[in-house]
């Protein structure tokens, strides 16, 4: 006998369609890939974790080559990672940001905590601030003298990594997670304490276009406004909600971004580069006390440092800048 076909309750093509019995069926997204002892092109090791039971959380832990895993006291930066994907699709675990944080720690020398955070639209938005929060928080507790065998402690963050030199990164929705997260260590008190941050081609929005975007009723169709919609339909402030406009009504001042240092990057045919600009123009005329720069690649568009299967040398041009941060 035939099934009945799942009925539809909404769709966002060609990202992501919801049925009617709660189940999410993405379109889109890059396939999944098992951690590796050792990445045959970099020789970076890899490893999942869970960081918490209730809620979920977990992460891919990577370590470079060239770091002797027999001899202790060996202390590397520790970078924390958040995957893009319009906060709706993509995984820590997929195989784009898996060769991405491969070639970066590779270059870098960097221990990686990159986030499994939960997507929309199982769960709203702000949902995955508060899980890449409590993924740092979870970093940061590292630094503690607690004794090493202790639950949810882990080796390699113990033995390799250096809790007191933390960096946040991401990409696209994974950059906007970046800002929510600098901002929220500026304005509480934890023990995390982040050297910089950096964010590429990052989802911001606000209901005034500016630069390139389209203007007038078309601007509704813009694809980044119909993500934030489908998404976030009865979110306060809508597209001037402070999570996604950092110049909306009621959002706190970028003065108060909670890292000593700051790297935008953007890339000259990405449709998200003038926000990436205008971010860039706010946080130095906010009066944020850190260093900020801006890092423009030429000729490439939207995440082409995570989506190219190649390494070409814009993408080396780019995890070389990455890699000069992390330091």
């Amino acid at each position: 006998m035939a099934s009945t076909p799942k009925e539809i309750a909404s769709e966002f093509l060609p990202f992501i369609r919801v049925y009617k019995d709660g189940t999410v069926e993405r379109l889109m997204g890059s396939p999944y890939v098992p951690p590796s002892a050792r990445d045959p092109e970099t020789g970076v090791s890899s490893k999942d974790i869970i960081i918490s039971d209730n809620p979920k959380i977990s992460a891919r832990l990577f370590l470079p080559q060239t770091l002797d895993q027999n001899v202790q006291n060996q202390k590397l930066p520790v970078l924390v990672y958040f995957h893009g994907g319009g906060f709706c699709f993509e995984s820590a675990f997929s195989s784009d940001h898996h060769r991405f944080l491969n070639r970066l720690v590779s270059k870098a020398q960097v221990v990686a905590v990159s986030v499994e955070y939960r997507l929309a639209p199982e769960v709203p938005i702000p949902i995955c601030y508060q899980d890449c929060w409590d993924a740092l928080q979870w970093v940061a507790s590292h630094t503690e003298n607690e004794d090493v065998g202790a639950a949810n402690k882990e080796p390699w963050l113990l033995n390799y990594g250096d809790c007191g030199k933390v960096y946040i990164g991401g990409d696209s929705a994974g950059g906007n997670i970046v800002h929510n997260i600098a901002m929220k260590a500026g304005t509480e008190s934890s023990s995390v304490k982040l050297v910089g941050a950096f964010m590429s081609h990052t989802y911001f929005l606000s209901s005034k276009p500016l630069g390139s975007e389209p203007k007038g009723e078309e601007f509704k169709n813009y694809v980044p406004c119909m993500v934030w919609s489908f998404l976030n339909p009865s979110t306060p402030g809508g597209i001037d909600s402070p999570m996604v406009n950092p110049a909306g009504p009621g959002a706190p001042s970028l003065a108060g971004l909670g890292c000593s240092k700051l790297l935008v990057c953007v890339s000259s045919k990405d449709e998200l580069r003038d926000r990436g600009v205008w971010y860039y123009d706010l946080v130095k005329g906010s009066g944020f006390k850190g260093e900020v720069e801006l890092f423009e690649v030429e000729g490439e568009e939207h995440a082409f440092h995570i989506l190219s299967e190649a390494e070409t040398q814009n993408v080396k041009k780019m995890i070389n800048r990455l890699a000069s941060f992390l330091v």
